[in-house]
C-alpha cells in the first residue's frame, strides 16, 4: 500500500503506537492517532511525538475518524472488537496490526514465533543462534522491540525473528513468515477472549499466509497444537521431547536430534545453561527454526551451550538455610507453571497468585497434589486458586508478597525448594512482572541464614 499522501488512523499509543506514527509520518501520511487515555496518562509517550505532525483524539474514539480512514493500525493492547473497529470493518475500513503493516516493508526470511509459554527465551535465542552463524538479524515484536523499528531504520538484514503474541495476530492479513513455530496452547487472555477456541484461532492465524515452501514448526507433545497440522499448506516440521521422529526434531537419552532430507544433526544436553523441562522445547524450537534456515549445526550447537536464558524465568536466586529459592515471575499462566513444577521431583513450596486471568486451574491439580509440600497464595486471585487447589496440599494465604517469602522460609524444609511461580498478571499489586520479581528476590535476600542475629 502507498502510504503517503494517505489518512491513517492509529489506534493506542504505547510503545509500538508512537513507533507506528513515526513511522507513518516519515513515509508522507496523514496521521491521527486515538487513545481511550488522556493527556496526562499519556505524556510520557506524547513528549517522543514532539517533533511529529500528528493530529490527536485523546480521551476519546471519534467514529468519523474510523469512517473517514483509509487505512487503521490497531496496537497490540487493543481488542479488535471495540465498537469502533467493528464498525469501521463493516464499512469496508481496511484494519491491520502494527506487525502486518511492517512485513511490507521487510525483505529479509521471517522466523515467527508463538505460543502460550516460552516465546521470549526460544525467540532470544533464535536470534544469538542466527548471529552466532554469520547471518545479521533483528529480534523484535512482542519481545520488546517492534518490528515496525525495522522497517523504519530501512536496515539492511539477513534474518529477522519475531515473537508474536495473539493480540499481534489478529490483526495479519498477508504476513508470511518462512518458518512459523507453535511452541504450545494453553489457557490464557481469557479476560479478554470469549472462549479459548478464540484465543487458539488468534495464534493459529501465524500459519494462514503460509505455503508449501514454508515450514510450520509444531511441538506435537501438545495435542492441541498437533491438532492443527493437517489444516496447514506449510510444510510441518515436528518437534517432540516424548517420542522419536523420522522427520523433525527430538530429545531422547541426553541428545537432541535434527532429520531433515536425509540431514541427521545430533547434539548432547549435557552441559546445558538453560534448566528446566520447557527449556528443551526451546531449545528444540530453535534449532529446528535455524537450522531450516541454513544455519551451521556446530555454530548452531556453541550457541546453544552458551545460552543463560533470560531473567524471570526460571531464575535461581539463592539458597538460605538448605533452601533453594527460584523466581519465575514471567510464569503468568496455568501451562507455564505446570512446566516450572515439572523441573522439580518434591518438596516444592509454590508461591502463586495475583490478578487472576480467567482461566481453570485444573491442570495444576496433579502436580500440586504431588510435589507441592506447601502453596502460599497471594493477590486477587488467591481465594479462587484456594478454592481450586488448597485442599491437595498445606495451604496457606499471605497477605503480602513478603509475607508469602516469610512464611515459606519458616515452612520449607532443607533440601527443599522455594518457587514463585505465580499463574497469574501482576497488575493487581506491581507496575509489572518485573517489579514483582525484584520484590520477590529483595524479600528472599532480606532473609537471614540460621545462627545470624
Amino acid at each position: 500500500m502507498e502510504l503517503s499522501g494517505k489518512n491513517i488512523l492509529v489506534v493506542g499509543l504505547a510503545l509500538t503506537g508512537v513507533s507506528v506514527v513515526r513511522f507513518l509520518v516519515g513515509a508522507g501520511a496523514r496521521v491521527t492517532v486515538t487513545d481511550m487515555r488522556g493527556e496526562e496518562a499519556l505524556a510520557d509517550r506524547l513528549e517522543e511525538l514532539a517533533d511529529v505532525d500528528v493530529n490527536l483524539e485523546l480521551g476519546r474514539h471519534v467514529p468519523y475518524s474510523f469512517l473517514m480512514a483509509d487505512l487503521i493500525v490497531v496496537s497490540p493492547g487493543v481488542p479488535m472488537d471495540i465498537a469502533p473497529l467493528v464498525m469501521a470493518r463493516s464499512q469496508k475500513r481496511r484494519v491491520v496490526s502494527e506487525v502486518e503493516l511492517a512485513s511490507w516493508f521487510i525483505k529479509a526470511p521471517i522466523v515467527a514465533i508463538t505460543g502460550t509459554n516460552g516465546k521470549t527465551t526460544t525467540t532470544t535465542l533464535t536470534g544469538e543462534i542466527f548471529k552466532a552463524c554469520g547471518f545479521t538479524t533483528f529480534v523484535g515484536g512482542n519481545i520488546g522491540t517492534p518490528l515496525i523499528d525495522l522497517a523504519s531504520s530501512e536496515e539492511r538484514v539477513e534474518r529477522v525473528v519475531v515473537e508474536l503474541s495473539s493480540f499481534q495476530l489478529e490483526g495479519v492479513e498477508s504476513f508470511r513468515p518462512q518458518v512459523a513455530v507453535l511452541l504450545n496452547l494453553t489457557e490464557d487472555h481469557l479476560d479478554r477472549y470469549a472462549t479459548f477456541k478464540e484465543y487458539i484461532d488468534a495464534k493459529l492465524r501465524i500459519f494462514e499466509n503460509q505455503g508449501p515452501g514454508d515450514y510450520a514448526v509444531l511441538n506435537v507433545d501438545d495435542p492441541l497444537v498437533a491438532a492443527c497440522a493437517e489444516k496447514l499448506k506449510a510444510t510441518v516440521f515436528p518437534m517432540s521431547r516424548l517420542k522419536e521422529l523420522e522427520e523433525g526434531i527430538y530429545y531422547r537419552d541426553g541428545f537432541i536430534t535434527f532429520s531433515h532430507k536425509g540431514k541427521v544433526l545430533r547434539f548432547g544436553t549435557e552441559g546445558f545453561l538453560l534448566k528446566g523441562v520447557h527449556n528443551l522445547d526451546n531449545v528444540m524450537a530453535a534449532l529446528a527454526a535455524t537450522l531450516l534456515l541454513r544455519c551451521d549445526g556446530d555454530a548452531a550447537y556453541r550457541s546453544v551451550r552458551s545460552f543463560k536464558g533470560l531473567p524471570h524465568r526460571m531464575e535461581f536466586v539463592t539458597e538460605v538455610n538448605g533452601v533453594a529459592y527460584y523466581e519465575d515471575s514471567k510464569g503468568t499462566n496455568v501451562g507455564s507453571v505446570v512446566k516450572s513444577l515439572e523441573s522439580f521431583d518434591a518438596g516444592i513450596t509454590l508461591i502463586a497468585g495475583g490478578k487472576d486471568k480467567g482461566g481453570s486451574y485444573e491442570p495444576l491439580e496433579r502436580l500440586v497434589a504431588e510435589r507441592v509440600a506447601h502453596l502460599v497464595l497471594i493477590g486477587e486471585a488467591r481465594s479462587r486458586m484456594n478454592e481450586a487447589l488448597g485442599s491437595l496440599t498445606d495451604t496457606y494465604l499471605a497477605e503480602s508478597l513478603e509475607d508469602a517469602v516469610t512464611w515459606a522460609a519458616a515452612h520449607t524444609k532443607p533440601g527443599g525448594v522455594v518457587l514463585f511461580s505465580p499463574a497469574c498478571s501482576s497488575f493487581d499489586m506491581f507496575k509489572d512482572y518485573k517489579e514483582r520479581a525484584e520484590r520477590f528476590v529483595a524479600a528472599v535476600r532480606a532473609l537471614k541464614p540460621e545462627g545470624t542475629k
